[in-house]
């Protein structure tokens, strides 16, 4: 008789690549795990994410879903209340992030917070990244051409700044990868 001995980790972590990634690689034909982070996504996916609509907001509810175990992205609408405003405060802070993102692939903002933290982590302690992104927002980058007046602001102004600006980002990162 041989025993099995089943690492209980490898075994979690995979459930939970699957879960929360399995819809993903389906939709986009890409490879994701546990350790995907903003900054691995594919430039055709992060603009898929940035650009506001029914289609991004699906895709982030199945990864939201998927790696809080609440079921399929069709699953939403039949959570309770409470947790449907859990998860779309979580899919708006994702959504700022990945246009963040956006803005540092064009040279627009110098570093993303919370970048470098994965994705299924910025999921499970959405409490915690949603005040280190308050706390630390993104600075408009020196080389951009508005950021005499950026620097002119007070802090809190900053952030609104940045932000009308997403926009025109999407754009010109579309326009940079050929009107994908």
């Amino acid at each position: 008789m041989t025993s099995k001995v089943i690492d209980l980790a490898a075994f979690r972590e995979k459930t939970l690549e699957q879960k929360a990634f399995g819809p993903w690689r389906t939709r986009f034909g890409e490879d994701y795990g546990v350790g995907t982070r903003l900054a691995d996504l594919s430039d055709r996916v992060l603009l898929f994410l940035a650009t506001p609509g029914d289609e991004s907001a699906t895709a982030f509810y199945e990864l939201i879903l998927g790696t809080l175990d609440l079921g399929t992205a069709t699953r939403f609408f039949y959570l309770e209340n409470e947790e449907q405003l859990r998860v779309v405060d979580i899919h708006l802070l994702l959504a700022d992030l990945v246009r963040f993102e956006l803005m540092r692939r064009i040279g627009w903002v110098r570093a993303v917070p919370c970048g470098e933290v994965r994705l299924v982590d910025l999921i499970r302690r959405f409490e915690e990244h949603r005040v280190a992104v308050r706390d630390h927002p993104p600075e408009l980058s020196e080389s951009h051409p508005a950021y005499e007046a950026y620097r002119s602001l007070p802090r809190g102004d900053r952030e609104v700044f940045i932000r009308r600006l997403l926009r025109e980002a999407v754009e010109t990162f579309k326009s940079r990868l050929g009107g994908a």
